[in-house]
């Protein structure tokens, strides 16, 4: 993010850069609009993957299996987008992404608690918690080295899955069953 310069942006798309100014009339703009755009395609993927699964706990599953595999494939997006330090200005346009990222987990938690698949647990705290969880493991200074390791990813993926639904109060023998379930790999979207 701390890269991003309107001339290089203006020539990659084959555009005046006064043009960009006229849309984005400073670099946070256009970060703020490229942010929502990355936002609304993600938060949509998880959306697909959990509305298409058959019960609560399943859509639960395939809306961490989803965001977890799309970050890994686009980790150094991803990053840029949810953690990356730059500045306030940028760090404000992230928090709004990590926001609508506890969003969709809560709904999901708050459906499965109401359903009683769940004990009862506050949802807005649950769901800030795997994000922790999620974006720590994934991209945090503590977080294991990516591997190109054939499998790696999708290991990585029903790791940080079943962790997450354990860490709900899902008995084990549940919690893989719904990994498995989950589909691989997550729709790749645009």
């Amino acid at each position: 993010m701390a890269m991003v310069q309107i001339v290089p942006v203006a020539e990659r798309v084959g555009i005046a850069a006064g043009t960009v100014y006229r849309y984005f009339p400073a670099k946070i703009d256009l970060v703020r609009a490229l942010v929502a755009a990355v936002t609304e395609r993600e938060i949509g993927a998880m959306r697909r993957a959990g509305d298409a699964a058959p019960g609560p706990l399943s859509a639960l599953a395939a809306a961490l299996t989803t965001f977890a595999a799309r970050a890994i494939r686009h980790r150094r997006l991803t990053w840029a987008m949810l953690g990356e330090p730059v500045d306030a200005q940028v760090d404000a346009v992230q928090l709004d992404y990590r926001a609508a990222l506890a969003a969709e987990l809560e709904a999901r938690i708050r459906v499965a608690v109401a359903d009683g698949h769940l004990p009862k647990l506050d949802p807005v705290l649950a769901s800030a918690a795997l994000v922790g969880v999620l974006l720590e493991a994934l991209f945090g200074p503590l977080a294991p080295a990516p591997s190109d390791a054939p499998g790696k990813a999708r290991e990585t993926v029903q790791m940080l899955t079943l962790l997450s639904l354990r860490a709900l109060g899902i008995t084990d023998a549940l919690a893989r069953g719904l990994v498995v379930q989950s589909t691989w790999p997550p729709d790749e979207g645009v």
